[in-house]
């Protein structure tokens, strides 16, 4: 059966109290509309299409960052969801499958739900996603009788019966594409708010003969964030998740409470995930690694039998391999490290390929950037390289080769080499004791003025 999805992102979030587009807010290390479009992906769609409006230049580089292949339509004026569903229908025109209608600012709609959505839809014309409100507050009601939907009513213009049902409107929608844009064209906007409502096109669909349906799910799957304490909710409510699914599948987490994932987040059985630890996107923990307390990790793979931490930083394309220790107050950025490779602690290694078995000592830098380009080091395998070396790219250590501590390398060291970069020691007998008592008038001094 072959899917589109319409993701509605134009609106501004005014009461979000921001420039940034309310669906360009981040729950999990990812904007919020990065989560509609992982659940409109994980039922492998034909075609998606992200309806922009408020800063739209901005939310559909964000859409295309996410995948190149989303298709995105600007919707101005804004004149009410209907019409924001219209503005796909030239690019969907000709499309024969089902077309689901989801939010960019609705984050957490499972991909279970969506497949329940399009099940139903063997039964009815329409499918509606319904909720039990445990407070319907301002919500849309689902009008229902015997298990087929009546009408979908807007708080604003619900009758106090309406106003007391409790099943109530997601906003998310699935019919034929055809279907879908046959109905919103017989749209119109008499109503209190004068827009043009897509929940309407049940009432039209039952006036025609066509049957619509509820599909009902969890109300915390319909959780939409409109202000900054809904999106600190949302972050509660994702973090939770993350965390019991991450223990559920093996994963130990010693305080899980502590502990943020970010939307991508992929960590094998048997991996330990200490206190503190914060998971920027795009990392992958393997089977059996560990990364102790107070870790931050981005755009990383750590490999099985890996120990990271504490106090680590990993950034964008570091690898490590099996076995590989980084320890405490050691930062890895755009770096290969090869199997069994130790960096103890209190390093810096970036845009650089080590090798296996290679000890790099405290205090290690690769200096990599000049001011205007990136260079990179390579060291080979089973190297030793000092405490407090700075390899200055590009610059090339050896197999089994060595640095002196406290070395500044600017030349290639060839493979089983000792290299001593160091300035000549000199040393002044009686001047130490002459220079502080000299140090100490002075403040003497400056201490009576």
């Amino acid at each position: 059966m072959a899917v589109s999805f319409i993701i509605l992102a134009a609106g501004m979030g005014s009461r979000m109290n921001s420039d940034t587009p309310k669906v360009l807010h981040h729950i999990a290390a990812a904007p919020l509309l990065h989560h509609a479009l992982t659940a409109a992906r994980s039922l492998e769609p034909a075609r998606i299409v992200v309806v922009t409006g408020h800063e739209a230049a901005a939310v559909a580089k964000s859409a295309e960052a996410f995948d190149p292949s989303v298709e995105c339509v600007l919707q101005d004026p804004q004149l009410g969801t209907a019409h924001a569903v219209d503005m796909a229908a030239p690019l969907l025109k000709d499309f024969a499958g089902e077309a689901i209608v989801l939010y960019g600012d609705t984050p957490f709609i499972r991909p279970e739900t969506l497949e329940a959505m399009l099940h139903a839809r063997a039964r009815h014309s329409v499918v509606v996603l319904g909720f039990q409100a445990k407070d319907p507050g301002r919500y849309g009601r689902l009008v229902a009788r015997d298990k087929e939907l009546e009408k979908i009513v807007e708080y604003k213009d619900a009758s106090d019966e309406e106003r007391r049902i409790t099943l109530c409107n997601s906003g998310v929608i699935c019919a034929s594409a055809k279907t879908l844009f046959d109905l919103i064209a017989e749209v119109g906007n008499a109503n209190a708010a004068a827009e043009f409502y897509l929940t309407d096109i049940v009432q039209i669909a039952r006036a025609q003969g066509l049957s619509a349906g509820v599909v009902i799910c969890d109300e915390a799957e319909t959780m939409g964030v409109n202000t900054r304490a809904q999106l600190a909710e949302a972050e509660g409510a994702f973090q939770s998740r993350a965390r019991a699914e991450a223990l559920e599948n093996g994963v130990t987490l010693t305080a899980p409470e502590t502990v943020f994932f970010a939307l991508d987040t992929h960590i094998g059985r048997d991996a330990i995930i200490g206190p503190n630890v914060i998971f920027g996107t795009k990392v992958t923990v393997e089977s059996g690694a560990e990364v102790k307390a107070f870790c931050h990790l981005e755009g990383c793979h750590i490999s099985r039998g890996a120990t990271v931490g504490p106090f680590a930083r990993l950034r964008p394309g570091a690898e490590l391999a099996e076995d590989v220790h980084v320890g405490n107050f050691v930062e890895i950025k755009n770096a290969i490290l090869d199997e069994g490779v130790k960096v103890g602690h209190l390093s810096y290694i970036g845009d650089a390929d080590i090798g296996e078995f290679t000890n790099i000592g405290a205090g290690t830098v690769t200096c990599n950037y000049d001011g205007v380009m990136k260079h990179r080091t390579r060291i080979g395998k089973r190297a030793f390289i000092g405490s407090d070396t700075m390899l200055v790219a590009p610059v090339t250590v050896g197999n089994d080769a060595l640095t002196a501590s406290g070395s500044v390398i600017t030349e290639n060291v060839p493979d089983e080499a000792l290299a001593l970069g160091r300035a000549k020691q000199v040393n002044k007998p009686g001047l130490a004791t002459k220079l502080m008592a000299r140090l100490k008038a002075i403040k003497a001094a400056k201490g009576k003025s």
